[in-house]
């Protein structure tokens, strides 16, 4: 079939007529339907889709088209289809946007190969230095990297090439060019194919000006010049553009090594080690600028004003939102890391950085926005985002979505606009004043003192401290923009100090964390963003010192203070391991899940959890034992999670699941774990196999490594095996037999006194639920075993003893936990009433923590009247002075009188239960 070649003279409808229902109304629909009415039935029945359009491509092939004919009066099929669906039967968006995304991967893909192959006929393939082939791909940026491309939108094309060098000529040694010529050929002949107006149109327009060094750059470029040109130029509003990026042809090398080289080069540039607010003010320059080209196009052009794209609570702000939020937090959380708007949405709401009604409010105007933006484009194909000024043409795109007349659809659109302007200008209006609803910038800000310019201002300590700071190195060499941010949180921090909000310990701690993490203009940028967050760490920081300390060693995770529910909520494994699961998985995805990657994700995770336990506990959310509770919580969590990790990337594992468990003792067993604790851990595995004792230990050493390492993210725990069978001297990994028939003295080498002592502790951490139910029987079997009540009074005495000469206390000091009438005593005291007397009275069995069980034993009559709930309190009161005296990192001994009531407590304790007077305070 020869298609027609001239175009049928057009007849619209006159201004005012009234419209044709469903598709019929647009021009551009009765274009086609006059030229191509002829070829519709070529296309199958249904929305496009890539299979579908591939045949529709190779029947115009077979009919005589070529390429560029072909893809042309494709795109027109396309159209027409996309149209009828969509204006008569409602199709959703994503059908409609992912048709004219496949209809640009399909036409860059043949574009591409019918290219190359014109241009190694006449030069020979490209090669690199070895003379390997060399791969080039064409990168869709915006809306064609993200499937969401509209249907009268221009593509926005980055072409790279792998490696420089030349091509290998042609057959006689002649037409050799370097690759660099070469590609720009190409970039030429694929243009050619799908861009240029013939007359069947165009199948796309072609944008590069998003390319390296835009409309002056090279038209393609070799990946290595692109990695240069964003570690060295690229700019901030270039992260944005490339935030959308996807190798979208040619097809077959999508799933190329050299592919994932390209996404390890962007990566990095997109998405930033810690949290980076310094984007903001790179997002509102780039916002003022497209508001006042905007302002500028419908100067004179009212018709122009009303743009769903440009315009205030326009489409654009929407995925200014959307990007901005992925890319301050994306280089720590990868499940954030995802193109499409509607899906990073859904994302964002599901990590708590949007409440989920305003994400899906926005999800809402992003579609209705979207709908309409086809509508203005199905009118007459043109690229255009404003809404028509015919009545006819109005009225019919208000039919089409279901909206009975003009007045209702306009009102759904302010309203969608309204919600979406105030969500941007609450997100981006900038620190400390008010959003600009404008749509031009707003007046220079007043000029910034500099930093010893303040200090006349500042109380004494904090003047003292910011002197000092003006000479320091790191506040000389910073840039102009960050020097003012420092700056302006000096002045905030001081004039809440002037207001008695937060105290000039806080100020002076705020200075010391901040001339540390200079190089990191990103904090700066962060609190000058977040005045919540600023205020918050002051208050942090002014509470206690080793939270200060803390946030030096970890400062990304002051970010965790912007959450609004952030006090009002407690440690949750499920939570906490199902994140962990997404970042997995989005690092799989990407092909970044190496070993350095997750246990730098397990790290972060782990710090930000410690960090909010911590907040909540100096806001005096939780008590001593929450505290306690949620960070035994979060150790059993990334054991599971280290473990399930670790056995999945063992070499030499020889099953899916491993037959293997961690027991817990001491402070983890107990669930009474601090800040900074170590883990006392034994590993025990149950498998007949005849490799599994050395798969094993190699398993638990990886383990070990995997926990304590410190990479440049810091460390998670250390790691005490000290407890296993024969401790230091016994196998890393004991076979569960063996670990039972030490602990219940069967055989020659069996537990010590002392080891039963821990066993009241110990708790099974992981493991399969049939190795949990035999644990739990072999300590139940070792701790109501049948003892010489004598003979135990004078072991748990005799290890009492050498505990306190290995901890002694100076003259007239309580140690709280070491002297006597201290915790250690009420610990012991504990431990040999379940080990006397749990076969009598099982309800001391449980390992449910020293105050429950003194409250236990009580009950049961193995106290005196009152002994036990007084040496509970104590022993609650000991704990808080102990935990409060480490965050203040202040010595635990103190002078009596203090605390001498909850030292009297234990003594008594001690007395009615080991029948043995301590020594004297400092004895």
């Amino acid at each position: 079939m020869q298609p027609a070649c001239a175009e049928a003279p057009e007849n619209p409808s006159p201004p005012g007529a009234p419209f044709v229902p469903g598709a019929g109304h647009a021009r551009f629909y009765q274009r086609l339907q006059r030229r191509y009415a002829d070829d519709l039935s070529l296309l199958p029945p249904g929305a496009p889709v890539l299979a579908t359009m591939e045949r529709t491509y190779e029947a115009l092939r077979a009919r005589g088209c070529d390429t560029a004919s072909a893809l042309r009066v494709l795109r027109q099929l396309v159209m027409e289809r996309l149209m009828r669906i969509d204006c008569a039967a409602q199709a959703p968006l994503s059908e409609i946007t992912r048709a004219m995304t496949e209809l640009a991967e399909l036409a860059l893909d043949h574009a591409c190969r019918q290219a190359r192959q014109e241009l190694d006929a006449r030069h020979g393939a490209p090669c690199g230095p070895q003379g390997q082939p060399v791969a080039l791909w064409i990168v869709g940026m915006g809306k064609l990297g993200a499937r969401e491309l509209n249907v009268s939108s221009d593509i926005d094309l980055i072409y790279v090439y792998e490696q420089d060098g030349e091509t290998a000529g042609t057959a006689d040694g002649r037409g050799r060019i370097s690759n660099h010529e070469y590609f720009a050929r190409a970039v030429k002949a694929i243009y050619g194919l799908i861009g240029e107006s013939t007359e069947h149109g165009f199948v796309f327009r072609v944008d590069l000006a998003l390319r390296p060094n835009g409309q002056s750059g090279p038209p393609a470029v070799s990946l290595s010049a692109l990695e240069e040109y964003l570690q060295v130029q690229g700019r901030e509003w270039e992260r944005f553009a490339w935030l959308k990026s996807r190798v979208v042809a040619p097809r077959a090398s999508i799933a190329s090594a050299g592919v994932q080289a390209l996404r390890g080069v962007v990566l990095p540039f997109v998405f930033r080690r810690y949290l980076d607010y310094g984007v903001f003010e790179a997002l509102r320059a780039l916002h003022r600028q497209i508001r006042e080209h905007a302002a500028k196009r419908s100067a004179g052009h009212p018709e122009r004003a009303n743009d769903v794209k440009l315009s205030r609570g326009g489409i654009r702000e929407i995925e200014f939102i959307v990007q901005l939020l992925q890319v301050v937090r994306g280089g720590q959380f990868p499940e954030l890391r995802c193109r499409p708007t509607l899906d990073a949405l859904q994302r964002l709401a599901r990590a708590a950085l949007m409440p989920p009604e305003t994400a899906d409010a926005l999800a809402r105007a992003y579609v209705f926005l979207r709908r309409v933006e086809h509508r203005i484009q199905y009118l007459d194909d043109q690229q255009t985002h404003a809404l028509p000024t015919r009545d006819d043409d109005l009225a019919w795109i208000a039919h089409t979505l279901d909206y009975p007349d003009c007045c209702a659809f306009l009102h759904a659109l302010d309203a969608h606009r309204e919600l979406v302007a105030q969500e941007f200008d609450t997100l981006l209006g900038g620190p400390g004043k008010k959003p600009c609803h404008g749509c031009c910038a707003a007046g220079a800000p007043p000029p910034v003192p500099e930093l010893d310019g303040l200090l006349e201002q500042l109380p004494p300590d904090l003047r003292a401290r910011v002197a000092e700071c003006c000479r320091h190195p790191r506040v000389t060499g910073l840039r102009d923009e960050a020097r003012a941010r420092l700056v302006r949180l000096v002045q905030r921090s001081a004039q809440w100090v002037a207001e008695g909000r937060v105290s000039e310990t806080a100020a002076v701690r705020l200075i010391d964390w901040l001339e540390s993490l200079l190089r990191r203009e990103s904090y700066l940028a962060l609190l000058l963003e977040r005045p919540a967050v600023h205020a918050q760490l002051l208050q942090l920081l002014g509470a206690a010192r080793w939270p200060a300390r803390y946030l030096l060693q970890h400062p990304g995770v002051i970010d965790e203070l912007a959450g609004d529910a952030l006090l009002a909520e407690r440690f949750v494994a499920a939570d906490f391991e199902r994140e962990l699961a997404l970042r997995l998985t989005a690092l799989r995805a990407t092909g970044e899940d190496d070993d350095e990657n997750l246990l730098n994700l397990l790290r972060r995770a782990q710090h930000a959890e410690i960090f909010r336990t911590l907040a909540r506990d100096l806001g005096r959310c939780l008590t001593v034992e929450q505290v306690a509770d949620d960070l035994s919580a979060l150790a059993d969590s990334v054991l599971r999670v280290t473990t399930q990790w670790c056995w999945s990337r063992l070499r030499a594992r020889h099953r899916e699941h491993p037959q293997f468990a961690i027991i817990g003792y001491g402070k983890l067993g107990g669930k009474e774990l601090g800040y900074g604790s170590d883990l006392d851990i034994v590993f025990v595995f149950d498998d007949d196999d005849e490799r599994a004792p050395e798969i094993y230990a190699a398993f638990a050493r990886k383990l070990i490594n995997w926990l304590t390492v410190k990479t440049g993210e810091g460390g998670l725990y250390e790691i005490d095996t000290a407890l296993r069978p024969n401790g230091s001297a016994g196998l890393l990994v004991t076979r569960f037999a063996a670990y039972a028939a030490y602990q219940q003295q069967r055989g020659s080498n069996t537990a010590w006194t002392w080891e039963h002592q821990a066993m009241t502790r110990a708790r099974f951490v992981l493991g399969s639920d049939a190795l949990r139910a035999r644990f739990d029987a072999v300590r139940e079997a070792v701790i109501s075993a049948a003892r010489d009540p004598l003979a135990l009074r004078a072991e748990i005495v005799g290890m009492r003893e050498r505990v306190r000469a290995a901890h002694p206390t100076p003259a007239g000091r309580f140690d709280v936990k070491h002297s006597p009438g201290g915790m250690v005593d009420a610990e012991f005291a504990v431990q040999y009433l379940v080990l006397s007397r749990s076969a009598q009275h099982p309800q001391l069995l449980a390992n449910a923590g020293n105050i429950a069980l003194l409250q236990d034993a009580q009950r049961a009559g193995l106290l005196p009247a009152g002994v036990g709930q007084a040496a509970a309190d104590a022993y609650r009161a000991l704990r808080r002075a102990q935990h409060q005296a480490r965050l203040d990192e202040t010595p635990t001994q103190l002078a009596p009188p203090a605390l001498q009531a909850e030292r009297d407590a234990v003594l008594a304790l001690w007395h009615a239960v080991l029948g043995a007077k301590q020594g004297a305070v400092g004895a």
